[in-house]
């Protein structure tokens, strides 16, 4: 057996795991990363996703035990095909739980993110705050129209790839702006006039 049949039995390593899940979870994580806010959780492809690489793990696991080299060989792809998801499943976790990024949260991630804050402010209260005037001891000061604690700006540009066939029609609310943004262009707009189509999978940050 060559190295050509060795590969064509780990081409398909999980049932559950297909090429348009991954697409689809590289997609949620760059747009969460480029959007200005928390995008909503896409719990199916999550749900999908979890089940695969549950598969194969199985998988590696039974086969790691085997001194046989063909089987040793899938061992490796399948590790390496199992690395691949974690990576992109830990981003996009690790971002949506990130202690900055608080509405649309669960009420379990709610809670991590107050007491991460709870005992940040704490730790800032300890070291330095508890010198200054009770005045000046706020984090979440709103002094001069300046605040403190930064929220999304659905305003902000951001830079979005056409992904429906037909083409998607964008208005920019507040000016004249009327286009169509077709299948592959790149365009940079106000998040606010994307958003939608960004979260219904027309279009695609980048």
């Amino acid at each position: 057996m060559d190295i050509s049949d060795i590969l064509a039995s780990v081409s398909a390593p999980a049932p559950s795991l297909h090429s348009e899940d991954l697409q689809a979870l590289t997609r949620a994580w760059v747009n969460e990363r480029a959007a200005p806010e928390l995008l909503l959780w896409p719990e199916s492809l999550m749900d999908r996703v979890m089940d695969g690489v549950g598969e194969l793990i199985g998988q590696v696991e039974q086969q790691t035990a085997t001194m046989d080299p063909k089987t040793n060989f899938r061992v490796v792809v399948l590790q390496t095909e199992l690395e691949r998801w974690k990576f992109l499943i830990d981003k996009h976790i690790l971002h949506y739980l990130s202690p900055a990024q608080r509405h649309r949260l669960s009420a379990s991630e709610i809670q991590y993110a107050t007491t991460h804050q709870n005992l940040l402010h704490a730790h800032y209260h300890a070291s330095f705050l508890a010198q200054f005037p009770v005045g000046l001891q706020k984090l979440d000061d709103t002094a001069g129209d300046i605040a403190m604690v930064e929220i999304p700006d659905a305003e902000r540009a951001v830079f979005v790839r056409g992904i429906k066939e037909d083409g998607v029609r964008v208005f920019v609310e507040g000016t004249d702006m009327d286009f169509e943004i077709r299948r592959g262009e790149i365009v940079v707009v106000r998040w606010s006039a994307v958003k939608d189509a960004v979260e219904e999978g027309d279009l695609e940050c980048v």
